[in-house]
Order: structure tokens, then sequence, then C-alpha cells
């Protein structure tokens, strides 16, 4: 972490003016405030109490266990990294919509000379909240309608229910239990029972899935993060039009699929949606096939890498690929399965699905794929707004490549994989502005020149709109 440093004047400017008359001095000799250099971590002290003020209905056993690792801090700088990490864990909990942080000298007979009483002053949610919002994802914005029921035992827990309707007719009902436990890899499960509708025009169908998920979350270190996951749906899919083409056809009709899933997250990126530095790598895999008719195996990578030039001036470097196979001769792999690229979120000036096979003007998606994007990231022109609302602009410059493939792992040649993505590579390149939604999501304007493309392929020179929360 390097070593922190801190200014702290005798007297702060507010406290001179009352500081003087409370002594009598007069204008004339009051100076500027001294200013003294403190290394924080030659400050030896030590947490000697800990207060949570606020809790009514959450009990002590849990709010203990995020608290306890704050006793063992032994100078200042780490009880404010103790203190920050501490109020996180609170906050993972879901009893708590408020959290303030208080670090002052301890008191009483007791008090030690070096000690400190840190002081969390927390404001629990009430027993049923509500509300409608809106989301962003997947270039699509939705209008969110949901109730929660949070910390109902007093431990954590939540019952949430969900219902959103997307701008491409899309819509997700959600009906979920979430149960946080204790220890230091923060272990949560969440079980949930959903129904989704999707529609997806540049393939030519849609599909109706209901199902059962169940999720197992926890974190082996400070930065990694597990998701194993279980999903048994019934999905129903089906063509969106007429003109559907046969191969879109033959696939309609009911299907179950089973699944179990592990999503491993490392991000050590100092902010998730204009990052100045740090990188992250989030790698899923995915069996299909412990039951049903679909069986599939499916990995997946993301990568992302950021370099600071100069202030506001940044190099980002990202990378995407998958691969997916069958598992067994009597289990199928639809449409909705297969790999796609094209679009604004991963390979811009395509269209959505717009890379790779198509028939009847429908994408058919492949068996892999691998896209990969260098970015050059800077304030707007002459920064009007700085340090307010032009800071959550960027200026955006942009190079994409990517292929997708038909081949199977055991058939070919690692030489000959390596040919097959390169020799129908596409590229392409473009300018434009993008903008920070929160701090969850970001919208792109850009302008794009799709420079290397295929015959089959439905590109989007000009103008295209993104808005996600994961872009290559």
């Amino acid at each position: 972490m390097g070593t922190v440093h801190a200014k702290i004047p005798n007297e702060t400017p507010s406290n001179v003016s009352s500081f003087a008359k409370q002594t009598g001095l007069h204008e004339e000799s009051q100076k500027e405030p001294e200013v003294k250099e403190v290394d924080l971590e030659r400050v030896r002290v030590r947490v000697d109490k800990i207060n949570v003020d606020g809790l009514g209905r959450t009990k002590d056993d849990i709010v203990e266990d995020c608290i306890q690792e704050l006793f063992k801090a032994k100078d200042f700088k780490e009880v404010l990294l103790q203190s920050l990490s501490t109020r996180t864990k609170l906050e993972e909990l879901g009893c708590f919509k408020n959290i303030g942080v208080y670090i002052d000298t301890s008191k009483g007979p007791n008090a030690s000379p070096d000690g400190l009483e840190v002081t969390f002053d927390v404001k629990e949610f009430k027993r049923v909240t509500g509300g409608i919002s809106t989301q962003v994802g997947n270039n699509e914005g939705s209008v969110l309608v949901g109730m929660r029921a949070p910390n109902i035992f007093g431990r954590g827990e939540k019952v949430q229910v969900e219902y959103s309707h997307g701008s491409k007719k899309t819509s997700n009902f959600n009906l979920a239990f979430i149960k946080p436990f204790r220890g230091k890899h923060r272990p949560m499960l969440k079980t949930s029972v959903f129904q989704a509708h999707s529609e997806w025009p540049s393939s030519g169908y849609k599909q109706l899935e209901r199902g059962l998920l169940l999720d197992i979350g926890f974190n082996s270190g400070s930065l990694f993060k597990h998701n194993l996951q279980w999903e048994g749906a019934v999905r129903d899919l089906s063509t969106l039009t007429r003109s559907a083409s046969f191969d879109v056809r033959e696939q309609s009709g009911a299907s179950l699929k089973s699944s179990i899933k592990h999503i491993l997250t490392v991000d050590f990126r100092d902010e998730p949606i204009f990052p100045s530095t740090g990188s992250i790598v989030q790698l899923t895999s995915e069996l299909a096939g412990l039951g049903g008719d679909i069986g599939f195996l499916k990995n997946e990578i993301f990568f992302q890498d950021n370099y600071s030039l100069f202030e506001d001036i940044v190099i980002q470097t990202s990378l995407m690929a998958g691969y997916i196979s069958p598992t067994n001769n009597d289990k199928k792999v639809t449409i909705a399965d297969r790999c796609f690229i094209g679009g604004p979120l991963s390979i811009r000036g395509f269209q959505a699905r717009g890379v790779g096979p198509h028939v009847d003007g429908d994408s058919l998606g492949s068996s892999s794929y691998w896209a990969a994007g260098l970015h050059l990231f800077t304030p707007l022109p002459f920064r009007p707004g700085r340090g307010g609302f032009g800071d959550l602009f960027r200026t955006h410059f942009f190079v994409n490549a990517g292929n997708v493939g038909d081949f199977s792992l055991e058939k070919t040649s690692k030489s000959d994989i390596v040919q097959v993505l390169k020799e129908n590579m596409r590229i392409s390149y473009g300018l434009g502005v993008a903008l920070k939604l929160g701090n969850m999501a970001r919208l792109e304007v850009n302008y794009c020149f799709p420079y290397r493309f295929e015959k089959g392929d439905q590109t989007h020179p000009g103008v295209q709109f993104g808005i996600g929360v994961q872009f290559l």
C-alpha cells in the first residue's frame, strides 16, 4: 500500500477566528496555521472499544463477526483501512441503509494511552421496502418493480420479489430468498424461482424460461469472488416471425436444462466504469446435462487491463473468448446456448450478433469465439464541467477485432485452431463519447468504421449506441 501521510494543521482555518476571540488575540497576531506531515504507519494505536449504535432487530453475533478484525489493527493506517473494510462487510449484510464511521480517542478509567474508540452509526432498513426504478444491461433499459423484506430473522436474511420489463420486449419475474452466513469467506446463499421472456430478432427466435436457481457465493481472498450455481429450467423456444429460417424452426419446442456453473471473478481495478489502473479477470465454466435433454460444456473468459498514461488519460486492453462443446450424443445444444459476438458491447461497428454465419438473415451462432479491444479514454476537449458533471464523460477511441468458428477441440490441432480463428478475423475502429451512469453502467455513442468483415456479416457503419454493464 505504501506510506500514507496526513497533513494536520494545529488549528483549522474555520476555527482560527473563534480561537482568537476566546483567547483575546487581535487579528494582527493571527498567523497561518502550521502544517505537520504525519506518517500514519508510525502512529501506534490500539482499538480499545467498538460501538455499533442503532441496532434494533439485528442480532449481535452477525455484527460481531464483521467487526472482530478491527481489533487486530496496530497503527492508525490499519485502523482506517480496517474501518472501511468493516463498513463494507456491514453493508454486504443487507441490514442497513446508512452506515457512518467515527474514530475518537478512548475515554474512561480503563482507556489505554494510545487507545481508540471506533463507532459505527447504523440505520436499519424498514421491515418492508419497495419501489419502482430503472436498470441497464445488454444494451437495453428496463423498468423494475420490486418489494423486499430485509433482515427478516435478524441475521441478514432477505426475501425479494422483482418484475422487470425491458425496452426490447423482455420481461423477468424473480422470487428470491437470500441468506448470508458467518465466516471469513463471507458465504452467501441465494435461492430463486424465476420466469424470463426474451426476444432475439437478430437470430429470429424468442424464448420463455421458467426455473429454479441455487447460488452459493463466497470469497477465497479479499479480491477473489466465487459463485457456485445450479440451474434447472424448462425452456420453450419458438420462432419470432413467419420468415424465420428452417435452422431456427427445427430447434423450436420445449427443452429441459439442468446445469452447474462456476464463476470466478478477480477484480483489481480502482473503479468499475472508468478505471484508471488495475485489471479484472472473470472465468465462467458451465456443465449442462445433469438431467434433461440439453448437454454441453461451456467455458468463457473475460480480461481487462488498464494503464494510466497521464492524468485521466487511460489505455485499456480487453479480451473475451469462449468455447462450447456437446457432452453426449443423446443430448442437444440449442441456438440459445451457442456463442455470438458483434454489437456495441463486443465488436463495435457490427450489428448485435452480426459476426458469423447467417441463414436467411438469422444469426445461428458458433461453437467458439474470441474478441479483443484496444481503447484510449481521455477527458472531453477543453475539460468543460471539470470537477462536476464533466467528469462523467470520456472521449473514446477504439480498435476491435474478433472472430467465430465451428470446430471440435478433440479433432483439431492447436495450430489449426489458431489458423481458423485468424484467417477470417474481423476488425473495426472508431471514436466517440462515453458517459458514466451511476457506478454500475455506462453509455457509449460511437462513430464506427468496419474495416474487415466477411460477406455474411451484418455491419453497422456510422453512429452506434451502446449501454451496458460490461463492454469489450
